[in-house]
C-alpha cells in the first residue's frame, strides 16, 4: 500500500481519505481576504491605470487567486489518506513530487480537538487535530485533519480518547459541570481586551482614510470638532470613545468565542468542551492527565467578582492557530461562587481547593512590592525631569509633576493589592499558592504531580528572611511560585506538601 496507488474510493486496508468540499470552504475564506487586498490595491492602481483598468486588473488577480486556491486544495484533499489502525494513526500526503508520510501511536494520543470556522460549519465539516501532548517545537506532537465530515470527526475523537478503565476505578458521575448562561456576557467589557480592541479601532479608522486618501480630512474635522476644548478633555474624550469601542468588540469577540459554552464529564472519564458562535471548537481533556485547577480573576473582572477556570493538565500543547486561544480555559468568566462550585465538581472535591484559607507573607514581602512599585512609577517623572531641566522646558516639567502625581498612587495602591493577595497553603491532596494583581491567579496543584522544587534567594529577599519556592510539574504551565514567603515557614511548606522531596537538601536549624 505505501509503494502503489491508492484506490479512488480511498478505501483500501482501512484507508480513508478528506472530504474535497474543503476546496469550497478554502476558496470562501480566500475570496474573504481576497476582497480585503483589493480594495487598498485598487485605490492605489487608479492613479496611474485609471478606475476601468484597475478595476479589470484587480478583478483578474482576484479570480485568478480564487481559483487557484480552489484548485490546489481539491488536489490537497484528493491525494491525501488517513486510516486508525490498532497501534498507530497514520497520514499520508502525495502532492505532485512531495511524498509526506507521518504517524501517531495511539498510546500516546492525548487530545482529540475538532474546530469548525463558518464555512466548514455550513458544509458540515470540522478539522480534526490529533495532538500527543509533546513540546516538540514543531508539528510533529499533532497530526491535523483537513477536514472531514464532523460525525467523522466525532467518531475518530470517541475511538482515539477511549481508554478502558482500571479494575479498582471507583463508580464515575458522567454529565453536564457547566452550560452557557447570558448573564455571564457582562464581564466582557471589562477584559483587557476592549483597550487593546479600542486602539486597533482608531488605528484602522486612520488606515482606511489613508487608502481612500481621507486622512487629512478626518484629521481636519477632528480639529475643527475640538477647537474650543482644553487639550486635557480631548485626551479623555479620545481615551473614553476607543475604549467604548474597544468594550463593544471585546462583547463581541466573547459572544463568538464562549456562545454555546457547554462543560460535560463524558463516559470513559473525559471532560470535553464545547463553545463557538461562528467558529465551533470542541476540545477534551482526559481526567487522568488532570493535575488541578488555576482560577484567575483579571483585575477588571475581579472588580465584578468573577473569575474563570483554568486546567493544569499535561497534554494541552497549542498549535500555532490558539497561541491567542484560550485552550486551556474550562470555563469563561463567571461568578467567582459558580466558578468555584464547578472547579470542585470537575476535581471530585466536597469544596474547590483554590478556596481554602492561605498563610499570610510577612510584611517584608509588602515592602519589596512597595519599592519596586514606587520606583517604576517615579522613573518616567524623573526622565522627564531631567529633560525639562536640560532643556529648560517649563512645560516637561509640569508633565514630570502630573505623571507622577497619577502615577505613584497608583502604584501604590496597586503593590498593596499585590500583598494582600499573597498566600499559600496545604487543602488535602492539593497545594495551593496564590499571587499577583492586574491578574490574580489562585492555582491548585496536586501534591503528587508535584516533581521538584527550586528555591530562590535574592541579596534582597535574604536580608528580609524571605524567599521564593517554585513547585515544577509536568502539567500546566510547568512551574508555578510561592513569592516571597518566610524563609523558614515557606520551607516547612514545601516539605509538608511533598513528603521526602525536599528534605535531603535541607538542614535542621537547632
Amino acid at each position: 500500500m505505501r509503494g502503489g496507488a491508492w484506490a479512488e474510493d480511498g478505501g483500501g486496508e482501512g484507508w480513508r481519505r478528506l472530504d474535497r468540499r474543503t476546496s469550497v470552504a478554502t476558496g470562501a475564506t480566500g475570496a474573504g481576504f481576497a476582497v480585503g487586498a483589493a480594495v487598498p490595491a485598487f485605490l492605489g492602481l487608479t492613479g496611474p491605470l485609471g478606475a476601468v483598468a484597475a478595476a479589470l486588473l484587480v478583478a483578474a488577480a482576484f479570480l485568478l487567486l480564487v481559483v487557484c486556491g480552489i484548485a490546489f486544495e481539491y488536489v490537497r484533499c484528493g491525494r491525501t489518506r488517513y486510516r486508525v489502525g490498532g497501534e498507530r494513526v497514520e497520514l499520508q500526503s502525495r502532492l505532485f513530487v512531495l511524498d509526506r508520510r507521518r504517524s501517531l501511536p495511539r498510546e500516546r494520543i492525548r487530545s482529540v480537538d475538532l474546530t469548525a470556522p463558518l464555512p466548514l460549519r455550513l458544509l458540515g465539516l470540522v478539522k480534526v487535530s490529533i495532538g500527543t501532548g509533546e513540546s516538540t517545537g514543531g508539528s510533529e506532537s499533532t497530526l491535523e485533519l483537513h477536514a472531514v465530515r464532523r460525525a467523522e470527526g466525532e467518531r475518530l475523537r470517541l475511538e482515539l480518547l477511549r481508554r478502558a478503565p482500571s479494575p479498582d476505578e471507583a463508580p464515575r458521575r458522567d454529565g453536564e459541570l457547566a452550560v452557557f448562561r447570558p448573564a455571564w456576557i457582562r464581564y466582557a467589557p471589562v477584559s483587557f481586551a476592549a483597550p487593546l480592541l479600542g486602539g486597533a479601532a482608531v488605528g484602522a479608522v486612520m488606515q482606511v482614510s489613508e487608502w481612500f486618501g481621507l486622512q487629512g480630512e478626518v484629521i481636519h474635522r477632528a480639529e475643527e470638532l475640538f477647537r474650543e476644548t482644553p487639550v486635557v478633555w480631548i485626551v479623555v474624550t479620545l481615551a473614553a470613545s476607543a475604549l467604548l469601542v474597544g468594550m463593544v468588540g471585546a462583547l463581541a469577540l466573547w459572544v463568538e468565542m464562549w456562545w454555546g459554552f457547554r462543560l460535560e464529564r463524558e463516559p470513559g472519564g473525559t471532560l470535553r468542551v464545547r463553545r463557538g458562535l461562528l467558529t465551533a471548537r470542541s476540545l477534551s481533556i482526559e481526567e487522568r492527565r488532570l493535575r488541578g485547577v488555576e482560577l484567575v480573576e483579571p483585575l477588571g473582572v475581579r472588580l465584578l467578582g468573577g473569575a474563570r477556570i483554568d486546567a493544569v493538565a499535561t497534554g494541552l500543547t497549542q498549535g500555532a492557530e490558539d497561541k491567542h486561544d484560550t485552550h486551556k480555559s474550562l470555563l469563561p468568566v463567571v461568578p467567582r461562587a459558580v466558578a468555584e462550585d464547578v472547579a470542585a465538581r470537575v476535581l471530585r472535591e466536597p469544596a474547590a481547593p483554590t478556596g481554602a484559607p492561605l498563610t499570610r507573607h510577612p510584611r517584608a514581602a509588602r515592602g519589596r512590592r512597595l519599592r519596586w512599585a514606587v520606583g517604576a512609577a517615579l522613573l518616567p517623572a524623573l526622565v522627564l525631569t531631567v529633560l525639562g531641566a536640560a532643556l529648560e522646558v517649563p512645560a516637561l516639567l509640569y508633565a514630570a509633576g502630573a505623571v507622577g502625581a497619577v502615577l505613584v498612587p497608583c502604584a501604590v495602591a496597586l503593590a498593596l493589592d499585590a500583598y494582600r493577595n499573597l498566600g499559600h497553603g496545604i487543602s488535602g491532596g492539593y497545594l495551593v499558592a496564590r499571587s499577583g494583581t492586574v491578574r490574580r491567579s489562585t492555582v491548585a496543584l496536586q501534591r503528587a504531580g508535584v516533581i521538584g522544587w527550586t528555591i530562590r534567594q535574592s541579596y534582597a529577599q535574604r536580608r528580609a528572611g524571605l524567599v521564593t519556592l517554585t513547585a515544577t510539574t509536568a502539567a500546566g504551565d510547568g512551574a508555578y511560585d510561592v513569592h516571597d514567603a518566610d524563609q523558614g515557614e515557606g520551607l516547612r511548606f514545601a516539605a509538608s506538601a511533598v513528603p521526602g522531596l525536599l528534605e535531603p537538601f535541607v538542614e535542621p536549624v537547632e
